[in-house]
């Protein structure tokens, strides 16, 4: 029932932010551990996250350009914003906040809020349930994210780097 342009682009825009999510998510994580330094990871975030955008939009253009989609630019167009939207919001805790544990836990909370809002729009607009929605997005992230954490703790340690 509802006719706008952007609820064509869902899928775009998934993909972009479940991206987004995961990848960021785990690498701030894995990062955030590895070197403890608000600021080193907020820099070294923006930097992957925006790399990342790109990366994704110019992706999203080739699939869906491969598949014979008509507007492909706008595909594009709505993944690579709805992925540096995301990294936004995920990676502001590290520039406004001194401890690298406080701002990785509201890092981990924006997460999940993004997550939540999103689902909440995808499940008013296609009628599906929520909870279901939101806890496989949720699983998904926190995983990954727990997973790089692991990895990030680990190299430190391999490594031997101190920062």
């Amino acid at each position: 029932m509802i006719d706008e342009e952007r609820i064509n682009y869902i899928g775009s825009m998934v993909l972009g932010i479940n991206d987004a999510i995961v990848e960021i998510t785990g690498t701030l994580a894995g990062l955030t551990f590895a070197l403890q330094n608000t600021r080193i990871v907020g820099m070294a975030g923006l930097i992957t996250g925006i790399a990342a955008s790109l990366s994704m939009a110019s992706s999203e253009y080739l699939s869906k350009k491969s598949e014979g989609e008509a507007k492909p630019g706008k595909s594009a167009f709505y993944t690579g914003l709805a992925y540096i939207m995301a990294v936004f919001m995920l990676i502001l805790p590290y520039f406004i906040m001194d401890g690298y544990l406080n701002a990785f836990f509201l890092m981990l909370f924006d997460a999940i809020l993004v997550v939540a809002l999103f689902t909440f729009f995808i499940a008013v607009v296609r009628e599906q349930k929520f909870f279901h929605l939101f806890g496989e997005m949720v699983f998904i992230s926190m995983g990954i994210a727990f997973i790089s954490f692991l990895i990030g703790l680990l190299a430190r340690m391999l490594l031997n780097v101190e920062v």
